[in-house]
């Protein structure tokens, strides 16, 4: 016991996305002693993918916007499951936090009066998102990382957190293991801002990294927190399908925003066939398909290929579907027919760059191979929306782990505000909440015990369970039978499936040693990627009825008795329960901003 590395903080931040280093920031501006622990590189988070832009009201191009119609988009985007108090403290502050990072020095795109552009993007009725090219996300990322590290904030690269610890009923501290050494190391303090972002390595299809296996939604659901809306994982709609060294790779909705359009195998523009009626579709009569568009209930013009990503991804699933999709399973995105080489390179520099290097793909001459990809859940942490608190007393969650902010479905362009505004509201209160603190509990030397075996059990099994086979089943699994298109048929046998994949992992073996050993590392990983996907899979079953993210082939409709609820999901058991709870009571005056 006396080999483990220890220390101290009052906030403990685990990740370092836009969220975990937004929150580090605050707690540090309110005097409290801030450490941050990332799973990889500093810097290399999934923010970096949310290329687009950060959507915020600041009226610099519609001088009709405010906050009044973010939060309305917001709310009809997330099918109205949206926690309202998230979603207008987002809607109101999201332009102070853009602001913010002007003056901490991130470099906006300019409109020609000189402030800060914003463009159109899926689900906004106006033009509003902050861009930096379609390099947003790097820039905030660049932004706030130098920030942490010009005030001192101590880092702890490439090591991963395996088990919160509690005392005296609240939050004590964390344990976890350095990632090239295997040594363990134990963090004492009494708040935990859990910034962990996505669950995308349970699908097989996914635009996530390998650090992205819902670490920080089992961390909570074992430290007796409750996630929310887990049912929900977005389908990006355009990721690439073709070719395999770019499986996967986002394409920025920016390219639909800046006029690339949809086609299926026969050259045709599909979109116009799925408008919901919701939309009150009503298309231009014009010869040219490049003036073409649908009216929203705003009476906005907009093409529709940006309507919101739930939407498109079924679309795009549909057409597949129906034998009219690309050779490799996706449909085609074409902008280089409607805009010329210098527009697109100017506009799209990142996408430009990255397909021609990685693929040799010239998206100004030729379209691209696309098809929906496991991308974001809007499931995460149940928390409070003031403060970002769980129910469990000092841990808090921001960003893409924690729940309630996007409801059944994420507008475009939202992550990186939510990130902002909620990592900043968390991580002041992670603060405020240690400094009232009296007496703080400590990681004793039985949890520390305890943590370790559990840690290196891998290695006392001989001859057991391949943990990347396990690993490749569970993708299966998810991606076969609680993919985008979902029935209670296959996710009843995803359950089974899933309840044999929990009996094969208490035989996980790994060989070689604690040193840098992925193998390990993913044995570890698998616990959480299957806390996660059993989570999914039962909040799924539950809900009969298709919304937002959760499309239901034997339940294709809304139902109206399902828009007045929430599913949690909290640890029953060896097992996760499921339990239906009323949506907090919006304010009239709100409310009357629908009608």
């Amino acid at each position: 016991m006396a080999e483990i590395e220890r220390h101290r903080f009052d906030v403990l931040v685990v990740g370092a996305g836009g969220a975990g280093l937004r929150a580090a920031i605050a707690a540090h501006d309110a005097g409290a002693k801030v450490g941050i622990v990332c799973k990889s590189l500093l810097g290399k988070a999934h923010t970096v993918m949310a290329e687009g832009g950060i959507a915020a009201a600041m009226a610099n191009v519609w001088k009709e916007d405010n906050w009044q119609v973010h939060f309305r988009d917001t709310m009809r985007g997330g099918k109205m499951l949206n926690h309202w108090r998230m979603a207008q403290l987002h809607a109101q502050e999201a332009p102070d936090r853009v602001r913010e990072l002007e003056e901490w020095g991130a470099l906006f795109d300019r409109t020609p009066d000189g402030l800060i552009s914003q463009r159109d993007f899926g689900g906004h009725r106006y033009a509003r998102l902050a861009h930096v090219g379609d390099r947003t996300g790097l820039e905030l990322i660049r932004t706030l990382q130098q920030r942490a590290v010009a005030l001192g904030i101590e880092v702890f690269m490439e090591c991963t957190i395996t088990k919160l610890v509690k005392g005296d009923g609240r939050i004590a501290g964390a344990f976890g293991y350095w990632r090239e050494s295997g040594r363990f190391i134990a963090f004492d303090a009494p708040s935990v801002v859990l910034a962990t972002g996505g669950i995308g390595k349970s699908y097989k299809v996914t635009s996530n990294s390998w650090e992205y296996t819902g670490d920080g939604h089992a961390l909570a659901l074992e430290a007796g927190a409750s996630l929310v809306n887990m049912e929900f994982v977005q389908f990006h709609p355009t990721g690439m399908v073709w070719p395999p060294s770019v499986k996967g790779i986002l394409v920025t909705e920016s390219v639909r925003g800046d006029g690339g359009v949809l086609r299926n195998s026969e050259g045709r523009r599909f979109m116009f066939d799925y408008i919901p009626e919701f939309f009150k579709a009503e298309t231009a009569d014009s010869e040219d398909e490049a003036d073409r568009w649908y009216e929203d209930k705003t009476n906005n013009r907009r093409p529709p290929e940006l309507l919101p990503r739930d939407e498109v991804a079924r679309a795009i699933n549909a057409e597949v579907k129906a034998g009219r999709g690309s050779p490799h399973g996706g449909v085609f995105l074409d902008i280089a027919s409607r805009r010329s080489p210098e527009y697109v390179r100017r506009r799209l520099p990142s996408m430009y760059h990255q397909f021609k290097e990685l693929a040799d793909v010239d998206i100004t001459a030729e379209p691209m191979e696309v098809g929906p990809t496991c991308h974001y859940v809007m499931g995460g942490v149940a928390v409070d929306p003031d403060t970002g608190e769980s129910a469990v007393q000092g841990l808090y969650a921001a960003g893409e782990v924690a729940g309630g902010m996007h409801g059944a479905n994420r507008l475009g362009g939202n992550s990186l505000s939510d990130l902002l505004v909620f990592g900043r509201r968390t991580g002041l209160n992670a603060a405020y909440a240690a400094a009232r603190l009296r007496r703080r509990p400590e990681v004793g030397d039985d949890d520390i015990r305890a943590a370790s075996e559990h840690a290196l059990a891998p290695f006392g099994i001989e001859g057991g369970e391949n943990p990347y086979a396990v690993q490749q089943d569970l993708q299966e699994v998810m991606h076969n039978l609680v993919g985008i298109i979902r029935t209670a048929d296959e996710m009843e046998q995803a359950l089974t499936d899933l309840a044999g994949l929990w009996e094969r992992i208490t035989r996980l073996s790994v060989e070689g040693h604690r040193q840098y050993n992925p193998g390990w590392h993913l044995a570890l990983d698998l616990h959480n990627m299957l806390r996660v996907s059993e989570c999914i899979a039962r909040a799924a079953l539950e809900r009969t009825e298709s919304r937002g993210g959760h499309t239901r082939d034997d339940y294709p409709a809304t139902d109206d008795s399902w828009g007045r609820v929430n599913l949690h999901c909290r640890i029953d058991g060896d097992g996760v329960g499921i339990t239906p709870e009323p949506l907090p009571q919006m304010p009239d005056e709100l409310r009357e901003l629908f009608n």
